[in-house]
């Protein structure tokens, strides 16, 4: 908006994992969903990347927390605090003359009343004035150019950090959806119980989710392979330090229970699928997005099992907040739309 605009627009991807604020098709912020309170007079500490670099660091005078649990909203206030906070975080220059907010914010597709209610009213809180919601393969389908209105069916997988959401979509509407607590967060939690249980080195989250970007894929056998990742931590029994090379294998072998919920889930989207639409998905191939579709050999081995093309969308880990800018810029065109 301009300078004396007296509305500022925003969209806003939520996520388990990320919160990314788009601002007139701009990325203004792309932080960890993370947020600090100090316990002392329960203020807000720190937000995003600082918050998350004092994880299991500030004893008992700060709290460290992660609002968002499995796409929705576990701690209520801490939500409201972080979504203020990173609003804060817009550059000066851009938070001129703002009385008022009008937001885009998009939530897993099985959320329930209880939870889009959560949503509306930590957003209200943290001031927005005009508040909308968008499901979330919804706004992955806009970000990666889909027309969500055509008379064509298409399919988004949107593995996130809380939730995998799997739509098929037509005629601006979902026709069938699948959301499962299987993504990001339980593929760390699987490393971290591996790593337990085969090397006896005890690890957090944030090292589980550096050796899920450096090492992590979905087969055993990658036509380019990657070099192992070297992890070091206590011994669970003697507390001595360890170091552990990593391999690609190994973590292929240890994400492949959660893998195969999210190949269940997609098989059970389809068979809920109508003929018409089935035919369409299957000339024009299923969509991969979100960080979970940076997993390597994850698109090649959906393709195999379901015999379906997926294709990874250009920039996975934005596709759902550019859609959600899109869908801000259309507010009054987008029936779809929940006020």
């Amino acid at each position: 908006m301009g300078l004396f605009s007296f509305t500022q627009e925003l969209a806003i991807d939520l996520g388990t994992a990320n919160t990314i604020i788009m601002m007139n098709d701009k990325v203004m912020v792309d932080e960890p969903s993370v947020v600090a309170i100090d316990t002392t007079n329960n203020q807000l500490k720190a937000v995003g990347r600082r918050a998350q670099q004092m994880i299991g660091k500030g004893g008992t005078m700060i709290k460290t927390t992660r609002p968002l649990r499995d796409g929705v909203i576990a701690d209520f206030y801490a939500c409201e605090m972080m979504i203020r906070g990173l609003i804060k975080m817009i550059p000066e220059k851009h938070r001129l003359f703002t009385p008022s907010i009008r937001l885009v914010i998009c939530i897993p597709s099985g959320s329930t009343e209880v939870e889009i209610r959560a949503v509306r009213d930590s957003s209200e809180h943290a001031g927005g004035r005009d508040v909308y919601m968008i499901f979330e393969p919804m706004a992955a389908a806009l970000g990666m150019g889909i027309d969500v209105e055509a008379p064509e069916g298409c399919m988004v997988v949107d593995i996130g950090g809380g939730t995998t959401e799997i739509a098929v979509i037509s005629l601006g509407g979902i026709v069938t959806n699948k959301s499962i607590k299987t993504a990001g967060d339980e593929f760390n939690g699987d490393i971290i119980e591996y790593m337990g249980r085969m090397h006896n080195l005890k690890i957090d989250e944030p090292t589980a989710e550096r050796i899920k970007i450096a090492v992590g894929s979905a087969l055993p056998e990658l036509d380019e392979p990657l070099d192992d990742y070297e992890v070091i931590g206590p011994n669970k029994v003697t507390a001595l330090p360890l170091k552990v090379p990593v391999s690609y294998q190994e973590i292929a072998h240890c994400l492949d229970k959660s893998i195969i919920k999210i190949e269940s889930a997609v098989l059970q989207a389809l068979d809920q699928t109508p003929p018409e639409l089935y035919a369409d998905i299957v000339k024009r191939g299923i969509f991969l997005t979100g960080g979970g579709a940076l997993l390597h050999g994850l698109a090649k081995r959906l393709t195999d099992k379901t015999t379906i093309q997926f294709h990874v969308a250009e920039d996975p880990l934005h596709a759902v907040s550019r859609g959600t800018a899109i869908a801000l810029k259309n507010v009054k065109n987008f029936a779809f739309l929940m006020r």
